[in-house]
């Protein structure tokens, strides 16, 4: 499941005299970003969210242009010394103009919560990695010349066009620190160089101290600018993060709070300057495989970049919200605010997004990259040897079919057969005239899980022989599948096999279907779902199993007793628990038995 976050759009209108841009005031909202993504269809890699937000913000700039004949300024080049000399001498200004631009870039940062799982300040990596992208994409020059120089935008007073206004003071500071270093050279030249006055010490001392001072100001003023250049932001909040007693003074949110402040400040001026704007989306993953006191920290820590009603940040949450709220309520500092998790996250995502079935074509295509993944770690190791297998078969002038009468083939044949094996399950696997695929997850994950399954448990039976005379590919493809889907009910299965085969079992049993056998212990299944509740929870739909099991691939108890010797994806530590369960029931029923005979002695 994937989760949208950002903030909503406020209805207030009312101007401040800081940069505080409205949003009901801009055409293209986060909103409006979310109301089009949410029309186009996912079920093609190509519309992808990011793929989706690259393709808006294309034709908005090209309708932009045809609108205004002027196109967004990327600060490469001579643009990136005119955006020096603007940082230093001027203000920004938002004008009607700017409000009613249409054009917007995205910038997309992807954040693993799972690399910094192992840390106890992972939001501190949440922020730190926002530092250095923004440091990264714009450079830390014109970053470092805002942090020291820069100003905040400010709304226009009247119904000006004029999107810059000079900073009066920093002009007269800077013409008078040219004056003054001008000044300086002037008199330290005079004295070195003109013969009258080169011989008078003092004033050749007088100007040599002048200049001295002049250019040690001019390096003052600089120092700030280089300190910023070489400590960034990033290094900064790591630093803070660091530090045990700063880490735990009241301050310390404030200091990453400011630092935050900054930045945005500095997006706002990049979206007048580049005349677009500018949205900061972060992807995050692997957030439901942290700790829960961890996953709370990205959450607050995505609350305070969003604190700024108007902040340029949209979120992606990419996880699984049973996981989410679990964390949420377990966590110690959630108590009283998130003890229920599904309402906590209805009150902070703004746009949840579940993604729907996925198609039957869309199926198959990631299935076959699936494939090619998959051909890429095994084919290319035993192309050579297949090879050599197909050559020495010709040679001999015998087929697949004379070969399998040899006792002991050499290791290149089997291999050729394995491979040959292994495409006809993924054939029947992919197959849109098959019904197997109907069983295939919507899930990548699981998708390469049974495809990554299958080529070892083909390979397995095939070094036993066992594919060439009572199982085929196609039976091997679906038990991969069984397995995979439904864990649970499997190994109750296998399990209540075992038993019966252990004792005496009546003449046919290996005939009989694995369904029927479900069927006839399923009441005893139930009586222990309290135990197996985790178990169970493994298991996909009992509908699709019964289907599965019953009608499209009625496996037998024979063919489950062969199979189970080479199932390498089913976790046999659960029919372990099953058997004791089972055991301990039995020592039950023969205490009750031992009680009920002594009664009747």
């Amino acid at each position: 499941m994937k989760h949208l976050q950002g903030k909503p759009p406020t209805s207030d209108s009312t101007k401040d005299p800081t940069f505080e841009p409205r949003d009901t005031n801009i055409p293209f909202s986060r909103r409006k970003v979310f109301e089009n993504l949410a029309d186009l269809p996912l079920t093609i890699p190509e519309q992808t969210f990011a793929g989706c937000m690259l393709k808006e913000s294309i034709r908005r700039e090209e309708a932009e242009y045809h609108r205004t004949h002027q196109r967004s300024r990327v600060p490469e080049g001579m643009n990136y010394l005119t955006l020096l000399w603007y940082i230093v001498f001027y203000q920004p200004v938002i004008t009607e103009v700017h409000l009613r631009r249409k054009t917007i870039e995205f910038l997309f940062i992807r954040f693993s919560a799972w690399e910094y799982a192992g840390s106890d300040k992972l939001w501190a990596g949440l922020v730190t990695t926002l530092c250095d992208h923004i440091r990264h994409h714009f450079g830390p020059l014109p970053l470092s010349f805002y942090h020291v120089v820069g100003s905040r935008p400010q709304f226009a007073s009247g119904f000006t066009q004029d999107e810059w206004r000079l900073k009066r003071k920093t002009c007269c500071a800077a013409g008078g620190l040219i004056v003054i270093l001008l000044a300086g050279a002037g008199l330290a030249t005079t004295a070195l160089l003109v013969p009258g006055i080169r011989d008078g010490t003092v004033l050749k001392y007088l100007g040599s101290a002048f200049a001295a001072i002049s250019g040690s100001g001019f390096v003052i003023a600089l120092s700030p600018v280089i300190k910023h250049l070489i400590i960034s932001q990033k290094k900064k909040i790591e630093s803070m993060t660091s530090d045990e007693k700063f880490a735990s003074h009241l301050g310390f949110m404030s200091a990453v709070k400011s630092e935050i402040e900054v930045l945005t400040s500095f997006i706002y001026y990049m979206e007048i300057f580049e005349r677009r704007r500018l949205r900061i989306v972060f992807e995050i993953t692997c957030l439901d495989m942290c700790y829960p006191e961890r996953v709370v920290g990205v959450l607050n820590a995505i609350n305070t970049l969003l604190s700024d009603r108007n902040a340029p940040f949209i979120f992606i949450l990419v996880v699984d919200p049973c996981v989410i709220t679990s964390c949420l309520e377990q966590a110690s500092t959630m108590k009283g605010m998130a003890d229920n998790g599904y309402l906590y996250l209805n009150r902070t995502v703004t746009l949840p997004f579940s993604i729907p079935e996925i198609g039957i074509k869309s199926k198959m295509r990631c299935l076959h990259e699936a494939f090619q993944t998959r051909e890429d770690l095994m084919y290319g190791i035993i192309t050579r040897n297949m090879e050599l297998g197909v050559t020495k078969s010709k040679g001999k002038s015998e087929g697949l079919v004379n070969i399998e009468a040899v006792p002991q083939e050499d290791q290149p044949q089997i291999d050729a057969m394995a491979v040959q094996y292994i495409h006809e399950a993924f054939h029947c696997l992919h197959n849109e005239q098959d019904c197997l695929y109907h069983y295939v997850p919507d899930s990548i994950i699981q998708m390469r899980r049974i495809v990554n399954t299958i080529p070892i448990t083909i390979r397995l039976m095939t070094q036993q022989h066992l594919l060439r005379h009572s199982l085929c590919p196609r039976s091997v493809a679906s038990w991969v599948v069984l397995a995979n889907q439904w864990p649970c009910r499997l190994s109750w299965i296998l399990q209540r096999m075992e038993d019966k085969l252990q004792c005496q079992p009546p003449k046919g049993y290996e005939k009989e279907l694995m369904w029927d056998v479900f069927v006839e212990t399923c009441p005893e299944l139930f009586s222990k779902h309290k135990e197996l509740e985790n178990i169970m929870a493994l298991d996909g739909d009992p509908e699709l199993f019964e289907k599965f099991l019953s009608g499209d691939f009625p496996f037998t108890v024979q063919e489950g007793k062969k199979f189970l010797k080479y199932t390498v994806n089913l976790d046999h530590s659960i029919r372990y628990k099953m058997g004791q369960l089972q055991a301990l029931a039995t020592l039950e029923n023969y205490r009750k038995g031992g009680t009920d005979s002594e009664k009747r002695v």
